[in-house]
């Protein structure tokens, strides 16, 4: 399949070398960096899976996908930190060449996955603002837990066929990857042979994993935005468009910077340094996974309810009625409904 030496000697392990620039005394610094990152992200992230768990009135299609996007944020930081920790607090950098593989398949899955599970967040909203009476028909728990399972079975497909491929090609020169982790484009420039085919192949899936669901979500939004238009007025309206703002710059952090870093290679006069492109990857990959629980759960009326009854409860404070959850004032009813709708609160529909 690839004309190679026959005496080659095959790559046994890699390195993962980092920051090329950085110098040894910011190691530490870095490493506590990362450490904190990844605390902060499983703590966030298991807070909701505990909360949904406990929670039987979260129990809903939107907090489904909060929980997916929740253990798939926990996923990717699990796959991705604690090497990247080992490397600058013990320097070691060194993963075995098929667990090299293996991160390099989970680091896209789960990007894979975000990819879809953003999709899926899209068409909940989607339905549940612009079709509200048609809602609780069209989208129930036992479908979106279908959805949910068909996204994280099927977003191993197309990293899969990547990793299989460069998992198949000679690695007989230097061994030391210039990046946070293990990923295609790291690896690529191991290899012995010519790998454009294989390359342009991987990208041309990425792409398509990537900016075929951001064309809907774009979608989705724009209908969003003409039915608030049609339904709100005055202060409810610009509080839906600041939500509809806190979660573009979500997925904007999510998708635009992964579009420089893979068009990079392909145009001649856009070049980024290793220290700036690996910046840059870790930004896309990490701070998503932080904000989430912030972004999509704690702004949530109902969520920011039962954190007051537990802490209530830690006080000694009993609700006023049994099982009741002391009502949120803060904001007004009709404007207070929109934007539970966009961070994933149904409970203000007409049906409830």
């Amino acid at each position: 399949m690839f004309q190679v030496d026959e005496n080659y000697t095959r790559v046994s392990e890699f390195v993962i070398v980092g920051f090329p620039s950085l110098q040894p005394e910011y190691f530490v610094l870095v490493a506590w960096l990362f450490f904190f990152l990844y605390v902060t992200t499983a703590v966030g992230n298991l807070l909701l899976v505990v909360m949904f768990t406990l929670e039987r009135s979260l129990h809903e299609p939107m907090y489904i996908i909060m929980v997916s996007l929740a253990l798939s944020d926990i996923g990717f930081a699990t796959v991705a930190l604690p090497k990247l920790i080992a490397r600058y607090w013990w320097n070691d950098g060194s993963l075995g060449f098929h667990t090299c593989f293996f991160q390099m398949h989970m680091i896209h899955y789960f990007g894979s996955l975000n990819s879809l599970i953003l999709l899926t967040m899209a068409l909940d909203r989607y339905l549940a603002i612009c079709f509200p009476l048609r809602y609780p028909t069209m989208m129930t728990n036992q479908t979106m837990a279908g959805l949910t399972l068909f996204c994280w079975g099927i977003a191993h497909i197309f990293p899969g066929i990547s990793t299989i491929n460069f998992s198949l090609m000679p690695f007989c020169g230097p061994n030391k990857i210039i990046q946070a982790f293990c990923t295609t484009m790291s690896l690529k420039s191991l290899v012995c042979v010519d790998t454009s085919r294989q390359y342009s192949l991987a990208f041309a899936v990425a792409m398509f994993i990537l900016y075929v669901p951001l064309a809907f979500i774009i979608f989705s939004y724009i209908c969003i935005v003409i039915s608030v238009l049609r339904m709100a007025k005055g202060q409810g309206r610009m509080k839906t468009f600041s939500t509809c703002a806190t979660q573009g710059c979500i997925i904007s952090i999510y998708y635009i910077p992964r579009f420089f870093v893979y068009v990079t290679p392909f145009i001649p006069n856009l070049t980024m340094t290793p220290d700036k492109s690996i910046a840059t990857t870790v930004f896309y990959s990490l701070f998503p996974p932080v904000i989430n629980p912030f972004i999509y759960c704690l702004r949530t009326k109902e969520i920011k309810q039962i954190f007051r009854r537990w802490l209530q409860k830690r006080k000694g404070v009993m609700p006023t009625k049994h099982g009741q959850i002391i009502p949120d004032n803060d904001d007004e009813p009709n404007h207070g409904r929109l934007d539970s709708l966009l961070l994933g609160d149904s409970s203000h529909l007409p049906w409830h």
